[in-house]
């Protein structure tokens, strides 16, 4: 048996999506893909596979009781243990009274930060025939925009109201869109950290209304000057809620254009908006890992 989900960029509303602004989420045209192979061993053998094929991780767990036998990382191993155990609570017999071979493979390297947790959730979600939300939201603190993209194969306007979902599936393909680029800044930024950090902020319903209109603009938006402005001034909004200096100012200041960064900030992905193609500037400054919009995005 085989399953896939999509990775996925958050556009709009970083950080404060946990306090209920409407986002703008994309899921991208990388993904993972989980196959497994059932048999008689009563033992879990995992294998995770990189985008180039070569294996980054492996253990051994049995089955009933998931005691782990061997791993190349006893970090990651506790980590799908945990995440295996709370699949059985909402499905008791995952697993538990036979072997398997399990073989997962990104199809984007898992260092770049596009939903290899979100997508290995959503795809055991798939395999244990339960809510991916609700395993998410028992291991990880995050808004579950992510394992929305994971299932959804058009970008998504995304927000969380007392623990209600808003999930509406939109078209987001500006008549500019060919200037518009995705960078990854070399260095993947550990989520849940971030998470941690922020929930000590305490945003407005001002500032929270504020970037829920950006996001409405910025989906609809048929001006690419106006465009431009949209994420400056989210860039502005963020870099003032959070104390952090943003992307363009702290490594980018003389880019010709605008930059705003997507999800947590410092780490990850950037979207840069130019006018002319800007690949060499990047590649100048040594970010080799430089996408259009329509190689990134579904």
């Amino acid at each position: 048996m085989r399953m896939y989900s999509n990775g996925k960029l958050l556009i709009s509303g970083e950080y404060v999506i946990l306090d209920g602004a409407l986002s703008l989420a994309a899921p991208t045209l990388f993904g993972q893909y989980l196959e497994i192979i059932e048999d008689d061993s009563k033992y879990i053998k995992w294998t995770s596979k990189n985008s180039n094929g070569k294996v980054w991780f492996q253990c051994k767990i049995f089955s009933e009781n998931l005691e782990l036998i061997k791993s190349s990382s006893s970090k990651i191993s506790n980590t799908l243990i945990e995440i295996i155990k709370n699949i059985r609570v909402f499905n008791p017999n995952f697993l538990t009274n036979s072997g398997a071979n399990i073989t997962t493979k990104l199809t984007f390297d898992k260092d770049w930060g596009l939903g290899s947790s979100s997508t290995l959730i959503s795809n055991l979600s798939k395999l244990a025939k339960i809510d991916p939300f609700k395993l998410n939201n028992k291991i990880f603190n995050g808004s579950g925009y992510d394992i929305a993209c994971a299932r959804s194969n058009s970008p998504l306007l995304f927000s969380i109201s007392e623990n209600e979902k808003y999930i509406k599936q939109v078209s987001f393909k500006p008549i500019f869109h060919g200037n518009i680029y995705f960078i990854y800044l070399n260095r993947k930024q550990n989520s849940l950290t971030e998470v941690k950090k922020y929930k000590k902020v305490k945003p407005s319903k001002e500032l929270i209304s504020e970037i829920s209109e950006i996001t409405k603009n910025i989906l609809n938006c048929s001006d690419y000057k106006i465009f431009n402005e949209l994420i400056c001034s989210h860039e502005q909004i963020i870099s003032k809620l959070i104390s952090k200096k943003t992307i363009k100012k702290e490594l980018f200041n003389d880019f010709n254009g605008e930059i705003k960064s997507l999800g947590a900030w410092g780490g990850d992905f950037i979207m840069a908006s130019s006018e002319h193609n800007p690949l060499n500037y990047f590649k100048n400054k040594g970010y080799d890992t430089v996408f259009k919009f329509s190689d990134l995005l579904i």
